[in-house]
Order: structure tokens, then C-alpha cells, then sequence
């Protein structure tokens, strides 16, 4: 266990070795530590060494110049110059919750960004506006369409943050994939296999094998199989797909650049667009109906729901109560990290004299 605090100043610390300015260190660290608050370890501190590997790469662009390619009163493309997705994504959030205040609704697409982090990290920011929070970002094709062999689409989460009143927010945030690759790295690590209907291998037969997609196999869609609804999964992957990818003039389906995690490392040969495409928005509640009166709804839903008829042992949660519960353990008992994630933070910290 490590105290959060700790981890943060390091992260912070590594972020600012690599070149980037200490707003956008903070920030950064911010969103990585907030993921392993809420329990989110794939997306956590895990994964510093790949932005680090990013910047490697020539990939990342660590003092990026962002800005405004396209732009109506209620929309905006921007690109983000190679930057940190967890700074280019704040970026446009604040972007469109300043064209909700305005028009009753923004929506940003953005283009030549990097991995953003937790989905949910940047809808959130929408909840202390009183808006609806949406983010979504398209991923390195790890992920076989239903039926297919090859791997055509990434994890491509969806987040949505909706406001209540004296009730916590309602936060909703997937993979559109039966589960994401981080989870997989984390097996990888720990030496396990993964659960049947996760992965398949280079055949396209199912397989418990946490190695699978380093060996010419895929992660499946939410689903599984065509007979659990895996063309759900696939159609929601899709969605995300354009909307990030097509729509903001990113790259998309098998052209989006891998982040740089352990055996995913080059570009296409081909690129579509540029880098990968996030799509975020905010929406005024208030442009729908009183906000108050909206806000007691939400709680109403959301005491309905914790008060179902539930199975022995499992009360009904809502989206957003699992990470709540972690986060209110770990800020007191701080972060569990296992020990091939601290010794890549070591090797970090040893490479640009920053101490763990």
C-alpha cells in the first residue's frame, strides 16, 4: 500500500521530466491518481511508463500548442498536437461546458490526441455545472468485430455523468469491450488466465489465454458471442469509433496508433487521420426542464434502484457507487500497487532521478 500523496508527487514528478509544464504535470497526475482511487488500477499509475513510452516513441508532444480547427456555437474540433490525452481532454471539456452555458449543449470532437485516461474522469467535470457530462474516446484496434478475425476497433469506452441532488451522481463508464485491456496487462503481470469470453485467439476460437492479443488473437466485443449479444457490444465500439474517430478527423477502426504498453509499440503503415479522437459533451439540464426539479428526480431513480428486491448478498448499486466505495477506502488506507507496477515506477524514477 502506498499513500496516495506519495504517488501523486512522483507521477507529477515523472510528467515534468519528460517536459511538461507543472499545470499540466498536475493535471495529468490527477487523472491517473483518481483512476486508482476509484479502483480503476488498469488505468492508474500503471500506466505511466507508457506515456513515458509515448514520449519515447516521438509520439508525444509534451508542451502541446491545442487549438480550434473548427468551431459553431454549440460544436468545435480541435486538435491537440500530440499531446497528453489527459490534458488535451480537460481541454475540451472546459470547452464544451463554456458553449453549454451559451447554447444549451457543446460537443467538442478532437483529433491528434493521445490516451485520455479514465472516460469517466473527464464527464465528471460536467456534474459541478449542473450539466450532463459525456466523453468517449476511440482505442488501438485490440478488438475483433463479431465474426471477424481481424481486430478492427479498440476498447472505446463510454462515460456519462448525470447530476442529483442530495444523491451522488449517477457515473456510467465502459469499455464497450467484454473487458478492458488494462485488466488484461494485469492478469499478464500477475501470471493469471482470463475468464472465458474475454479473448479469442489467432482462429478465432475462444481462449482463457491473458496472452492472446500479443499472439494474433482479439479482445471480443461487450457480449462475448453473437448468441450474448456481442453485435451490441460491436455496434456500441462502432459508435464510438465514428464519433471520435471519423467525425473529428482522427484516425479509426485499424489505423489508430496503440499506446505504447508492452508489445504495441509502432504506427500503421497507413494513417487516415491524425493521432487518436476523442468525442466529449455537455449538455445544460436546464435546457430540458428546471434544473431542481430534474436533480429530485434523479434521486427518486436512484432510491428506486438501491431499494430493488435483490439477490442474497448483492443490493442493487447504481453506476458510480463500486468507484465511490473504493475511493472512500483508499483515501484512508491508500493505493495497493502490485510489484511489477512498482518496479516500473522505479525504473522511472531511477531513469530520470526522481525518487518513488
Amino acid at each position: 500500500m502506498y499513500a496516495q500523496d506519495r504517488v501523486r508527487k512522483f507521477t507529477e514528478n515523472i510528467f515534468k521530466a519528460i517536459g511538461c509544464s507543472t499545470k499540466d504535470a498536475k493535471l495529468s497526475a490527477d487523472v491517473l491518481i483518481n483512476a486508482d482511487l476509484n479502483g480503476v488500477d488498469s488505468h492508474g499509475v500503471a500506466r505511466l511508463a507508457g506515456y513515458v513510452r509515448l514520449f519515447d516513441h516521438g509520439r508525444l508532444n509534451p508542451k502541446p500548442n491545442i487549438t480550434i480547427v473548427y468551431e459553431t456555437p454549440s460544436t468545435a474540433t480541435i486538435d491537440g498536437d500530440k499531446g497528453l490525452g489527459l490534458v488535451v481532454a480537460p481541454f475540451a471539456m472546459k470547452l464544451a461546458i463554456k458553449k453549454a452555458k451559451k447554447a444549451g449543449s457543446g460537443w467538442i470532437s478532437v483529433q491528434n490526441s493521445n490516451h485520455f485516461g479514465i472516460a469517466g474522469y473527464h464527464a465528471s467535470q460536467a456534474l459541478e455545472h449542473d450539466m450532463i457530462g459525456w466523453a468517449m474516446t476511440n482505442a488501438a484496434p485490440l478488438v475483433v468485430p463479431t465474426f471477424s478475425k481481424e481486430k478492427l476497433l479498440g476498447t472505446n469506452p463510454i462515460a456519462v455523468a448525470v447530476p442529483a441532488d442530495k444523491q451522488p451522481a449517477f457515473l456510467a463508464d465502459f469499455a464497450t469491450t467484454a473487458v478492458a485491456y488494462g485488466k488484461m496487462e494485469i492478469l499478464q503481470r500477475k501470471g493469471l488466465n482470463a475468464p472465458m469470453g474475454w479473448v479469442q485467439d489467432e482462429n478465432g476460437d475462444p481462449t482463457d489465454n491473458a496472452n492472446a492479443v500479443k499472439e494474433g488473437g482479439g479482445l471480443l466485443p461487450l457480449g462475448g458471442d453473437r448468441e450474448h449479444g456481442s453485435h451490441k457490444g460491436y455496434g456500441l465500439g462502432a459508435v464510438v469509433d465514428i464519433f471520435s474517430g471519423v467525425l473529428s478527423g482522427a484516425n479509426f477502426g485499424p489505423w489508430v496508433p496503440p499506446f505504447a504498453t508492452a508489445g504495441f509499440h509502432g504506427l500503421a503503415a497507413e494513417q487516415v487521420g491524425k493521432g487518436t479522437g476523442h468525442f466529449l459533451g455537455a449538455m445544460r439540464v436546464d435546457g430540458f426542464r428546471p434544473k431542481d426539479e430534474f436533480k429530485q428526480s434523479m434521486d427518486k431513480w436512484i432510491e428506486r434502484f438501491r431499494s430493488a428486491k435483490h439477490i442474497d448478498g448483492y443490493p442493487v448499486q447504481i453506476p458510480g457507487d463500486q468507484e465511490r466505495n473504493f475511493r472512500a477506502e483508499r483515501l484512508v488506507s491508500g493505493l495497493p500497487l502490485i510489484d511489477p507496477v512498482v518496479d516500473s515506477l522505479k525504473e522511472l524514477g531511477e531513469r530520470f532521478k526522481v525518487r518513488f
